[in-house]
């Protein structure tokens, strides 16, 4: 048998090539987003750690800060809404979709109203701005960076939810919807290391 008949029956043997299945823009497009502002967050998360207790005059963390224990159960819970509401698109439930995706906007509008409140408190009874010092500079450039971020997110999951009730949501928009989901999860992890960097070390 030549060489050339044994690589053909060779080839013939290794049966059909699968053909090689790309990812979609949009997920590659989202993880690239995310790498890139993990980076960002990254370089305000190190800044904050770099200027803790180096502040002038105050006040300081420990004398305004308490941990906003009810806007993170609130804001981590809204993972767990919106893989509900994944898991319903996919299968077809479009009426489960819209209430656990309802319920996901609502989670994340009351974190908001919850860093609303904690800044109003801060800026008029505390007195501590952006110009106070440089605990107040860091505070509220991560925590606000943070803010934007989660602001986005809800907008995206407000036109969702528009959509939805509109009748124009169904299993074939499942695959852009769960890049959505991926950049509130991003959201979300975020938070964490905020949380701890801001309310555990920083204080």
């Amino acid at each position: 048998m030549s060489a050339a008949s044994a690589i053909s029956t060779g080839a013939m043997n290794l049966g059909p090539v699968e053909p090689t299945t790309l990812p979609s823009r949009g997920r590659v497009g989202i993880v690239i987003l995310i790498l890139t502002e993990t980076v960002f967050f990254s370089i305000f998360v190190a800044a904050y750690v770099f200027y803790i207790g180096k502040s002038l005059n105050g006040p300081r963390p420990k004398d305004v800060l308490a941990p906003p224990i009810l806007n993170t159960i609130c804001l981590l819970s809204s993972s767990i809404t919106i893989v509900l509401a994944m898991r319903a698109l996919q299968a077809g439930s479009i009426r489960s979709f819209g209430i656990w995706w309802l319920a996901t906007l609502a989670l994340g509008g009351e974190f908001m109203v919850g860093t609303a409140m904690e800044w109003h408190r801060l800026i008029y009874t505390e007195h501590l701005t952006i110009r106070t010092n440089l605990f107040g500079t860091t505070y509220y450039s991560l925590v606000g960076l943070h803010a934007l971020h989660v602001t986005i997110g809800l907008i995206l999951i407000l036109l969702v939810m528009v959509f939805t009730m509109l009748g124009y949501m169904d299993r074939r928009h499942a695959e852009r919807t769960d890049v959505l989901s991926w950049y509130w999860h991003f959201v979300d992890a975020v938070w964490v290391v905020v949380f701890i960097t801001v309310y555990i070390i920083g204080r």
